[in-house]
């Protein structure tokens, strides 16, 4: 199961005289991306190297660095970790010393590895759409239940004999759900896809 994160993080640590920085976030597009990266990039630092992945979207930018020993490994670090949705900067301050590629590699790759470890992470849940349509006295009582069932009211359109609700449901809280609206309006109550 993927996962995102609950907001921005932050690593930091020194190789061989180099300071690296490394910011991770949540997105939900890549303009967002990019806003993120021009926002806290360094423009007096050495390198702002990056990655991002979004579902099945994703890019990386190794700034200056020699081919694939920056973006990648960052990259390679968020689908290690499991994370979808993010956005690794990572920023580095030469030292003077030559790491080499496979110093490079395991500087920036490592970097975003700690600071998505440490993370807050969210779980990403595949959510179906579902209708009902239920009475005005069963409004409130039907959002709790899908608010405890880890689901979403999308739309709520009211009506002269009721409400239509658009959900958003985890496909494993689909049948609770149904059970527990079913119980509460004595089978009136039916989810539909």
């Amino acid at each position: 199961m993927p996962f995102t994160l609950a907001g921005l993080c932050e690593y930091r640590e020194e190789i061989r005289k180099s300071r690296f920085i490394t910011f991770a976030a949540p997105i939900s597009s890549p303009a967002e991306a990019q806003a993120f990266i021009d926002q806290h990039s360094d423009l007096n630092a050495t390198h702002n190297c990056w990655a991002w992945k979004l579902g099945a979207q994703y890019r990386s930018n190794d700034d200056g660095e020699p081919g694939g020993t920056a973006g990648r490994p960052i990259l390679a670090a968020i689908e290690a970790q499991d994370c979808d949705q993010v956005v690794v900067l990572v920023i580095r301050w030469y030292g003077g010393i030559q790491l080499g590629t496979g110093g490079l590699a395991r500087a920036y790759g490592g970097g975003a590895n700690k600071c998505l470890q440490g993370a807050v992470k969210v779980e990403l849940i595949s959510r179906v759409t579902l209708h009902c349509t239920c009475g005005f006295s069963e409004l409130a009582l039907v959002k709790l239940r899908v608010a405890e069932c880890g689901g979403l009211v999308n739309t709520e359109g009211f009506t002269a004999n009721g409400v239509e609700l658009q959900l958003a449901v985890g496909e494993s809280q689909i049948d609770t759900l149904q059970k527990q609206l079913a119980d509460l309006s004595r089978g009136r109550i039916l989810l539909a896809r």
